[in-house]
């Protein structure tokens, strides 16, 4: 089975959230626009891929980067997650180690490095931040 792609030139115009999700806006340019484009219905589905062109019209490099990572380490040494660790999980967390410890061990991880390939553990790791929120107010 043979896939037909369409390939254009987008600029962001727009980023806007919707009860469906988030709506981008693109400008394409009218010589740009595919026909198959414009012919397919309003709600047709689409798998996208896009890359961002430098000046120069190659495209850029991206430094990927990790919130979840600096995230459990900014928790881990938080005093007031230790202690919401100590009394909500009754786990031993009163210093910085003892805590990175316990969250590994709770996210199932054997280190927070682990934590850009692992959706499941970011998204307990999320949870997690969530409720020790919750926690402080």
């Amino acid at each position: 089975m043979s896939i037909d792609s369409i390939q254009f030139e987008g600029v962001k115009m727009g980023l806007r959230q919707s009860k469906d999700g988030y709506v981008l806006s693109l400008a394409v340019h009218p010589d740009d626009i595919p026909d198959d484009l414009v012919r397919d219905f309003v709600g047709s589905r689409y798998m996208t891929v896009m890359v961002r062109l430098g000046d120069d019209e190659q495209p850029m490099q991206r430094k990927r980067q990790n919130n979840y990572v600096q995230m459990a380490g900014l928790l881990c040494r938080d005093r007031k997650f230790q202690a919401f660790v100590s009394g909500e999980f009754n786990g031993f967390a009163d210093d910085e180690e003892l805590t990175a410890e316990w969250l590994c061990n709770y996210l199932s991880i054997n280190s927070r490095s682990e934590l850009p390939n692992n959706q499941a553990a970011c998204q307990l790791l999320l949870e997690l931040k969530r409720d020790y929120e919750a926690w402080k107010s």
